[in-house]
């Protein structure tokens, strides 16, 4: 039996501690108190996906208002870090989880699954004002690199390149780093020139290439804007030089591309499992075209 004040307290603090991420929430009325069937689902992590988890979230609520997704950003490593420690029930990420992070999530009593939600070209983008076209991915690599340093060593005028980039905690950077830079080889240890402006933000980025023509940038298709030209990119240095679009990733011919996923601890369960399921309809997949991202197949 609760005797004292302080007695309640404590009882009230477990109860609270008790309550899961996603549950519902309890409203006064002037009737009195009213248990409403407002569920949250507490959702985190890549910068490059939080505008289409932002869609998502207002389209789903308008399905189900009883339901309310709460999407914040902060890069890929965060939203991991989140799922890790507990405290999200779904990581958003763009770039795959990686082995240590798998073992601290292990370690927690947490099994990561995995779930591809989208796909992505990443643009390399310049100044409309420069008059280069087209770049290899050696070429690119090289400047990122900082083996080029002139503009008029890949065809453009003679300045000096200015090379933007993501910070280390975005997934993109960690994708460029790898797939671009690095050309896919795990056995290189290539890094980005000490040179290289690290931006917190896309926006960053789309902001310093719209007014700096000795720019260059890279991002997911979805956030390149008016004042930004978009470079063609080849595999090999003959060619052939690929723009970014839905089309060319689809069909692989655009190289610089990846899956962006959605991580749960273990398999989804209840409305975490009926929201993901959702995301991957055609409804919710037609907000990934009209965001500028690529859908992924109905039904897988």
């Amino acid at each position: 039996m609760l005797k004292t004040r302080t007695d309640i307290l404590v009882y009230v603090f477990i109860l609270f501690s008790l309550v899961p991420l996603s549950g519902c929430v309890v409203q006064s009325s002037e009737q009195g108190t009213v248990t409403t069937s407002q569920i949250f689902i507490e959702n985190k992590g890549s910068d490059t996906i939080v505008n289409l988890a932002l869609a998502w979230a207002e389209a789903y609520q308008e399905i189900r208002p009883d339901i309310s997704v709460s999407v914040t950003g902060g890069g890929s490593g965060t939203g991991i870090a989140a799922l890790i420690n507990g405290t999200v029930d779904i990581a958003n990420a763009s770039r795959q989880i990686k082995e240590e992070e798998i073992a601290n999530a292990e370690a927690n009593g947490i099994t990561p699954v995995e779930h591809v939600i989208a796909r992505d070209a990443i643009a390399v983008v310049i100044h409309p004002d420069n008059p280069v076209n087209e770049l290899s991915i050696d070429q690119v690599s090289a400047i990122y690199s900082g083996e080029i340093t002139n503009w008029l060593e890949v065809g453009g005028e003679d300045r000096p390149i200015v090379c933007l980039s993501r910070e280390t905690n975005s997934g993109t950077h960690v994708y460029f780093l790898e797939q671009v830079i690095r050309k896919g080889d795990p056995e290189d240890t290539t890094l980005f020139s000490p040179s290289v402006l690290l931006l917190p933000s896309s926006e960053g980025i789309s902001m310093e290439v719209r007014q700096n023509p000795n720019t260059i940038g890279y991002d997911g298709l979805g956030y390149v804007t008016e004042g930004m030209k978009v470079i063609a990119v080849a595999s090999d240095p003959a060619g052939p030089y690929v723009l970014p679009s839905i089309e060319t990733v689809n069909n692989n011919q655009y190289p610089i591309s990846r899956d962006l996923y959605m991580y749960t601890a273990g398999e989804p369960e209840g409305v975490i499992k009926t929201y993901l399921e959702w995301v991957l309809s055609e409804e919710a997949q037609q907000v990934v075209s009209r965001l500028g991202f690529v859908p992924v197949e109905t039904g897988e």
